[in-house]
């Protein structure tokens, strides 16, 4: 019985043995992708490079996934040039994912290195083609010397000359959803994300019911569409469809914030149950066209809706602005007021005037939980 067992033993050592010999023999070998890598994303006709806003996203480029054949790692390497041939280039980042955002400063360094710029005075244009290509390579140096490059995309840029800039367009996100005020109609009021005055991050403190919702770039238009692909935040240029929903287990008040530049969002419930709830609220101030409140004139508010979904989002159509202070106030008294200082479309409420520093009709939505506030100039819409 003893020699059985031993007899037994060699035999599963054996078996082992050459299984492990068997494992080893399989061997991957990398090949060149016949699709190759190319770019996805749709481009501008046109750039407009505004030095005040240079670390603002001018674009992101999205291309394929490259398949190599084997399980390595894929490196990609997003590649600037002041020329097609790309006899010099920089290196805008390197990345494993098949996106990535260039800013407006790294835009117009490409520009200068082309020969533009923004003087009225000098023969350079100040129109012309920066060009981007992605580089695709197997593992993290791309040292084994297997890899694809795109062709080169040829971007029209432009720097307004001295004295034309003007402040860029900046982009807005609008609630969509059976979990939110407007349902699935993408042209019901939809409410929209507050901006941060400098960043490209979104606030929205406020109610959700249970149900779902996406973010839209613009009322009334279904694309650029945002949510998520496996649990992280996108939008319809990346993914080439429409992204997954936001999911609301229970209705209650949520912090909702998106970070656009990094990708990120967080979702968490907050506390509003002691928050005060306001009868009016309305704007006043020199920059409007009733005024500050006077002993000839005690309340010239103009009056904000009061969302009949959520008691804390206000909003107004068509305002008249000027270039000067305004404020918003409760209940049309000086009790509870806020402002903004300097900032202006976009802010949260610090107790100074907001200083409006483009007139134009304005589209106003203010949150009283948080004193965030938003204008948007009606011929963006």
């Amino acid at each position: 019985m003893k020699r059985f067992s031993i007899f037994l033993l060699t035999i599963i050592a054996v078996i082992g043995f050459s299984s492990c010999e068997h494992d080893d023999d399989v061997v991957f070998t990398a090949q060149p992708d016949a699709e190759g890598v190319s770019f996805t994303s749709a481009f501008s006709a046109n750039y407009t490079l505004n030095s005040a806003a240079s670390d603002n996203l001018a674009e992101r480029f999205v291309w394929n996934e490259v398949d190599f054949g084997a399980p390595t790692t894929i490196t990609y390497e997003l590649q600037g040039s002041a020329s097609q041939d790309f006899s010099s280039f920089d290196l805008i980042g390197s990345t494993s994912e098949t996106n990535l955002g260039v800013t407006i400063g790294q835009m117009m360094s490409l520009a200068a290195d082309a020969g533009l710029d923004n003087d009225p005075n000098t023969e350079a244009p100040n129109t012309g083609n920066i060009y981007f290509r992605v580089k695709a390579y197997a593992g993290n140096d791309g040292g084994n010397g297997l890899s694809e490059t795109s062709e080169a995309a040829a971007i029209t840029v432009t720097l307004p000359e001295q004295g034309e800039e003007e402040e860029p367009v900046k982009m807005n996100l609008f609630l969509v959803g059976n979990a939110t005020a407007a349902g699935w109609d993408n042209n019901n009021n939809n409410t929209p994300l507050f901006r941060d005055s400098e960043n490209n991050i979104f606030y929205y403190e406020g109610k959700f019911t249970a149900g779902d919702f996406k973010l839209l770039e613009t009322r009334g238009m279904w694309q650029p569409q945002w949510g998520l692909s496996d649990g992280n935040l996108t939008n319809s240029d990346i993914l080439g469809e429409d992204p997954q929903s936001f999911a609301v287990d229970t209705e209650a008040y949520y912090s909702f914030t998106v970070n656009t530049d990094e990708m990120t969002y967080s979702f968490e419930t907050y506390d509003a149950a002691d928050a005060a709830v306001y009868d009016k609220l309305g704007l006043v101030g020199a920059g409007t066209t009733v005024g500050w409140p006077g002993d000839d004139n005690p309340t010239p508010d103009i009056l904000l809706t009061k969302s009949s979904f959520d008691p804390h989002i206000w909003y107004v159509e068509g305002v008249e602005l000027s270039e000067d202070g305004i404020k918003f106030r409760a209940n049309q008294a000086w009790d509870v007021n806020w402002g903004g200082g300097e900032n202006f479309p976009s802010g949260q409420a610090t107790g100074d005037d907001i200083i409006v520093s483009k007139a134009g009709t304005y589209n106003v939505w203010f949150n009283d939980l948080t004193g965030r506030y938003l204008f948007i100039e009606q011929t963006e819409e």
